[in-house]
């Protein structure tokens, strides 16, 4: 399975995007003033800067590590059931909005064992409810010591496009810490649902930044 790709600089999600908006705005500024040109370049600016794939050097891990899979502001760490393994759970759910970096990244080594993905609603994805009813995509990973995580890439009120690199087709691929697995266009949200032992390493309102830090540890029993 390849999940990650060489350039460190543009997503490739953002290549259709970047080109139609310049192509636009170079024709404009060809056949009229460059008043009209100036909204298209405007957006080729935004999608720039939202489609930014900057490399992280991956912080020191050990084998309980929990990387950080999304830029963005933690919005809840909370106990609760994980409703795709029916199991007790520590949920970190982090939010995206249209200025973060919106690469996805695995936060655990491990074995892929399932994928799916539910079509849904498209609430602001900051909203508790946005867990389970708007549209998304899990993964299942279990680790090489057998502790299981599910991360699940959330559509927010204006993202309408989730991309994953990991399909159904390849579970059992194994994956690595750190490594790209999706991508989320304009404004969304990633949970992670860890085991109930895990010990979370951030709090709610911090900011984070996808494959440079860790957010939990697994396996520390809860005080």
């Amino acid at each position: 399975m390849k999940t990650d790709y060489p350039y460190p600089v543009l997503a490739r999600e953002g290549w259709p995007f970047l080109a139609l908006f310049l192509g636009v705005a170079i024709v404009l500024q060809m056949v009229t003033n460059g008043w009209w040109a100036s909204p298209f370049y405007l957006l080729f600016l935004f999608s720039l800067q939202f489609f930014r794939d900057p490399r992280r050097p991956l912080p020191t891990l050990s084998e309980t590590s929990v990387v950080c899979p999304a830029d963005g502001r933690v919005i809840a760490i909370e106990q609760v059931d994980d409703p795709y393994l029916s199991r007790p759970a520590l949920k970190i759910s982090i939010f995206m909005n249209v200025f973060d970096v919106h690469v996805n990244r695995m936060p655990v080594k491990g074995q892929v064992q399932k994928v799916w993905y539910f079509p849904g609603k498209f609430f602001n994805a900051a909203l508790d409810k946005a867990s389970l009813e708007n549209e998304r995509n899990a993964l299942w990973v279990k680790t090489d010591d057998g502790s299981d995580v599910t991360v699940v890439q959330v559509a927010g009120l204006v993202a309408r496009r989730i991309v994953c690199y990991v399909s159904a087709e390849v579970a059992e691929s194994a994956v690595t810490a750190g490594q790209r697995f999706g991508f989320i266009r304009f404004g969304s949200r990633v949970d992670t649902y860890l085991p109930f032992s895990a010990q979370p390493l951030v709090v709610v309102g911090e900011r984070v930044r996808s494959g440079a830090q860790c957010i939990a540890t697994l396996g520390v029993q809860q005080p």
